[in-house]
């Protein structure tokens, strides 16, 4: 690795210029374009379209064009960056990160130089380069990721606000699962700070990339924890370009429920259960009923018999191709008129399609099917289900215990039909009978974040909607803290329908410092789960702090204060039971503090723990880890996460003696069982 003269700066600061200047001409040519569609609403429609056009092709100016150079050995030479630019003549004068020939940027090596001769990276500070680094392959030059000051520095510049991509810093480890085939599912079992949640997005922005019209069509989907972990990564992939992606929070994922109730640890846990699959599955076909007699029809001037056996057979092929129910609903009445159509023409009659339509809509008709078949609603089969001892006795009987069922139904039911009070376990049980009334909507691709969370019945709610069998599944088992989670890799795949995906574990952290992650790793051996502690490329002499101190509250606000003199975004972490007082605390010191709820904008957050998963903050101050322990469910997971949230700084801030795992003493207080 050797660093480049004055000289060598200059020319390449006169290429980030040229290149601006040519991502300017782009940007007017796309302008000049008159929209002229075949009517009114299709000239609308182009007029967006290149509006989108010219706003993808906007230049940042504290964003670099481009962020390395290859020179191959056979002489050609490329500058990499977020988004293809070219000059007059349609030639490049960036390439686009994802393109094939980028490949090499990321993963060549001095073992396998795949055809380079140089590698450069550039250093830039606020939009302006600074530094360059190069390693001369052909001559067996490539470092280690920690040897690199740009890497390094990348890596660790500061953060205030949401998310950034990792264009400039994608190791070969990520670029391997970011350029995986559209066709596979790969599950990520990624420890803190290994990237796993930017590698996910990145393979979804380059899945676009690789396959546009085929995912314009199906659309991607972006599955996250709740609506804050979303406005901390919802504007990475429109940075890349990419603003044709649905993000959405898990709560959210079922359309149309208002979410008015919160059900007890218990009930969540069972509504979550697989078990509740089939118990749903028998309240919709609850009312299915089998004709008892023959069916007789008016019809072309007479009565016509449709026989009992006639009728069973219809029924029951529509149960054997499992048609959805409100599928096989709409079609029963047409195969009813088929059947008289058939005797019809027996008789020498001859009623065209349009006749049997019209027969199929007669009361006679449609009488039987609303008898045999009955017309259900999504939020109805549920409301019955967990309101009417009866109905829940017949569908969960064998499945569910009578305490169980006792525990699912309500203390009374709602006065009238539309005055259901939902919770975010209904809402699952509610997409499971629209599952079995009819089509879900699909989605070519679909990146599931904080997979360890996921209940069997979320899991069969995002199934259905990856048909294709094409997902980014991302998680750490040691971060499983929901209600119900499965916290099992091969079954939660198996419940997303894709059991033959590749689980892939990435351990070696970039962001988060070896002193922090040694201190967090001690609470892996009670977690109960098998994964491999997280490493990490950079050490950090001094990162981690612990302060014990009588006076929790100026303590608080002592250590952000002396944080807010270094760079970077501030966190302060805490139980519900503690948000008030840690408020109040940076109130009372002066500091600007935005709570995590309503966005990430200030350089000091306030997040209470169960919403941190998934965050990051270049400083990280942990209130009261043993209140954190003791007032949550799965206490030692939350804590986990919260401790695994800092890029450059800990510090942890206590009056209670630290949780046994984490304290130096010989013999430390030990926790109430």
């Amino acid at each position: 690795m050797c660093a480049a003269g004055v000289e060598e700066l200059e020319a390449e600061q006169a290429h980030l210029v040229f290149a601006r200047r040519c991502l300017e001409k782009m940007r007017d040519a796309v302008r000049s374009l008159e929209a002229h569609g075949g009517d009114p609403v299709s000239t609308e429609f182009l007029k967006a379209e290149l509006f989108r056009r010219a706003q993808a092709l906007l230049d940042d100016p504290e964003t670099p064009l481009f962020f390395g150079r290859i020179d191959r050995t056979a002489g050609e030479q490329f500058y990499l960056g977020r988004r293809h630019v070219r000059d007059d003549k349609g030639d490049p004068v960036v390439i686009d990160w994802r393109a094939e020939v980028s490949r090499a940027f990321y993963r060549a090596s001095a073992a396998d130089p795949m055809g380079l001769g140089l590698r450069r990276r550039f250093g830039f500070s606020h939009g302006a380069m600074t530094s360059l680094e190069d390693e001369h392959l052909d001559r067996g030059e490539a470092h280690d990721p920690s040897q690199s000051g740009i890497l390094t520095a990348e890596i660790e510049r500061p953060r205030v606000g949401p998310m950034r991509d990792i264009v400039a810093t994608i190791q070969p480890d990520q670029d391997d699962l970011v350029r995986a085939d559209l066709s596979q599912t790969i599950c990520i079992q990624g420890a803190p700070g290994t990237g796993k949640t930017a590698v996910g997005l990145h393979r979804a922005a380059y899945l676009l990339y690789a396959h546009r019209e085929q995912l314009k069509r199906s659309g991607v989907l972006v599955v996250g924890p709740n609506r804050s972990f979303l406005g901390y990564i919802g504007a990475l992939l429109p940075a890349l370009g990419e603003l044709d992606v649905e993000q959405v929070a898990v709560q959210d994922v079922v359309r149309g429920i208002s979410i008015r109730t919160v059900d007890d640890p218990d009930v969540i846990r069972l509504k979550g259960d697989e078990r509740m699959a089939e118990v749903v599955r028998r309240a919709v076909y609850a009312g299915v009923t089998l004709p008892r007699e023959d069916l007789m029809v008016s019809a072309f001037g007479r009565r016509w018999r449709v026989p009992r056996h006639d009728l069973l057979e219809l029924l029951d092929r529509e149960r054997r191709l499992k048609t959805p129910y409100a599928v096989a609903r709409s079609r029963l009445a047409t195969l009813v008129a088929e059947v008289v159509r058939r005797r019809v023409e027996a008789g020498g009659g001859a009623p065209d399609d349009h006749a049997v339509a019209r027969l199929a809509r007669t009361p006679d008709v449609k009488g039987w099917v609303d008898a045999h078949w009955p017309p259900v609603t999504t939020k109805g089969v549920v409301t019955r289900l967990l309101t009417d001892p009866r109905v829940m006795a017949e569908c969960g009987a064998d499945l569910l215990t009578e305490p169980e069922q006792q525990a699912l139904l309500r203390d009374a039911p709602p006065p009238t039909p539309g005055a259901m009070r939902w919770s975010v376990a209904d809402a699952f049980l509610v997409d499971e009978v629209a599952g079995l009334l009819d089509r879900a909507p699909t989605f070519g691709h679909v990146v599931v974040d904080e997979a360890q969370d996921l209940s069997a019945m979320q899991c069969r709610a995002l199934a259905r909607r990856c048909p294709s069998g094409s997902a980014t599944i991302l998680g750490d088992l040691a971060q499983a803290t929901a209600e119900g989670a499965l916290a099992d890799w091969t079954r939660t795949l198996e419940l997303l329908g894709q059991p033959g995906g590749r689980t892939v574990p990435l351990t070696r952290g970039y962001r988060v410092p070896a002193e922090v992650l040694d201190f967090a790793n001690r609470l892996l051996p009670s977690l109960g789960v098998d994964v491999a502690p997280a490493t990490s490329l950079r050490d950090a002499p001094g990162s981690l702090r612990r302060r014990h101190t009588d006076r929790t509250a100026p303590a608080i606000a002592s250590a952000v204060i002396e944080l807010l003199e270094l760079p970077g975004s501030v966190g302060v972490i805490a139980s519900e039971a503690g948000m008030g007082a840690v408020r109040k605390a940076l109130r009372h010191a002066d500091i600007d503090v935005d709570v995590v709820e309503h966005g990430m904008q200030a350089r000091v957050t306030l997040v209470p723990v169960t919403l941190c998963k998934g965050l990051e903050f270049d400083h990280v101050v942990v209130v009261e880890p043993a209140q954190i322990v003791g007032t949550h469910a799965r206490g030692l997971n939350w804590l986990y996460v919260a401790l695994t949230r800092a890029v450059t700084t800990l510090t942890v801030v206590h009056a209670e003696p630290l949780p046994a795992e984490l304290s130096d003493e010989p013999n430390p207080p030990q926790r109430p069982a």
